[in-house]
């Protein structure tokens, strides 16, 4: 039984920071718990910044996982705007940044998240560059799409990942001239391969995106502060009043490092690495969400997942860890997107390499399909495009590991629930 005068901290104020705390309260703790986040913002999702709040449709308070009373409700202490900058783990403090303060934990939940990977080119330092990862990036951005698509103004996006793809978007809709720069021969490549990367890329051209595949940008050209273009490798120079870098993110581990917690290598993601209760190398430490390095018994494999349902369901199951409960964190990934009039949801691992075929069933012409990747009959992902309530079946297919007809899985009138176990 947990004890009324523990305390349990929690290093990170996103979605996984907040539903931890929740949880714990929710559980039954009534010890303290204290919520360190180093934004001067409540707790909020990120979702909407690429997309609702981005496009204007949703509003600002919609975006925050509790309403601002409700730390204070349930006995939650927040510190907004406060950073921690050193765990002594023999003492079992952590300490703030700003004056020094240390707090003792019994528990210690790290949630720190991810940051934006830099350009490492010339003119990054220009006004118009921008990253997109924090409201305060969205609100900016915002503005800036506004402006662009009001006086025709072009918007260079370095990568064509899912919030480089989901910001070319916003900005078409706005109206802005969108150009975005690809290393891969396709979108999404490291995440859906070629077979599905193109379907990405033939939806954005419809909408007016330009594509340059195979190139890197090498170069940001200004004056006088302004950004005027973007050259890439190939010699080419592309007209820009804004570029935004969507590279990726790094896993902020800095603390957890310093602490001499165990990190994954980047050839595996990075990451604070933890067990299947999301505990840490030191026993009475715990990471979830997008800085957690977790072993998938059902892919042979360690992951490190930034999506929203990572943090959302990652950050429960380590407060129920702290608390001694039994947990293992096994879910299979999941993520989804919207982009014009395609929504989309994923379900499983499945990056280039790992997979034999990709099977399609519906209509990919259309963009009304489901996509499976599939290794010697089994499911490892699947991706449905403008078909809903299938996930579950989805995820039922991946986790059964069962040998399925290729044939009745391509066919609509088969029902999914029925090829798996």
């Amino acid at each position: 039984m947990v004890d009324a005068d523990q305390t349990f901290v929690i290093v990170g104020g996103g979605l996984a920071g907040a539903k931890a705390a929740e949880t714990l309260r929710a559980e039954g703790f009534t010890g303290r718990v204290i919520l360190i986040c180093d934004e001067r913002d409540h707790p909020y999702e990120r979702p909407p910044l690429s997309k609702g709040y981005l496009l204007g449709k949703e509003e600002r308070d919609s975006v925050f996982v509790h309403e601002p009373a409700w730390y204070a409700q349930n006995d939650v202490e927040l510190h907004l705007g406060q950073t921690v900058d050193l765990i002594d783990r023999t003492a079992k403090t952590v300490r703030f940044g700003d004056d020094g303060t240390l707090v003792r934990y019994d528990k210690l939940l790290l949630v720190t998240g991810a940051e934006p990977r830099r350009l490492d080119v010339p003119g990054t330092g220009l006004a118009g560059v921008h990253h997109l990862r924090r409201l305060a990036h969205a609100e900016r951005l915002k503005g800036v799409l506004h402006h662009l698509g009001r006086d025709n103004g072009h918007l260079v996006i370095a990568g064509a990942g899912w919030i480089g793809l989901e910001v070319a978007a916003a900005a078409r809709e706005y109206g802005a001239e969108v150009t975005v720069i690809e290393p891969a021969p396709t979108p999404l490549h490291g995440v859906l391969g070629p077979e599905l990367g193109t379907v990405f890329a033939e939806l954005h051209r419809e909408h007016g995106v330009r594509f340059h595949f195979g190139v890197r940008l090498t170069e940001i050209v200004g004056q006088d502060g302004v950004v005027l273009a973007a050259r890439t490798d190939d010699g080419e120079e592309h007209p820009a009043h804004d570029v935004l870098a969507a590279i990726g993110a790094a896993p902020r581990t800095g603390l957890a490092e310093a602490a001499g917690l165990e990190i994954a290598d980047r050839a595996h993601g990075g990451g604070i690495v933890v067990d299947e209760r999301l505990r840490t190398s030191d026993p009475d430490i715990y990471a979830a969400g997008d800085v957690a390095s977790f072993p998938l018994g059902l892919f042979d494999a360690r992951l490190r997942v930034e999506h929203w349902a990572n943090a959302l369901n990652g950050g429960p199951a380590a407060a129920r860890a702290m608390l001694g409960q039994d947990v293992r964190y096994d879910r299979v990934p999941y993520f989804f997107s919207d982009q014009y009039d395609l929504g989309m949801e994923y379900s499983g691992w499945a990056p280039p390499g790992t997979y034999d075929e990709v099977v399609i069933r519906g209509d990919a012409g259309k963009r009304e399909f489901i996509a499976f990747w599939v290794k010697e009959g089994r499911v490892l992902a699947g991706m449905n495009v403008n078909v809903w309530d299938v996930t579950e079946h989805i995820q039922n297919l991946v986790r059964s590991r069962a040998r399925v007809n290729v044939e009745a899985l391509s066919d609509p009138h088969v029902p999914l629930d029925s090829l798996a176990p």
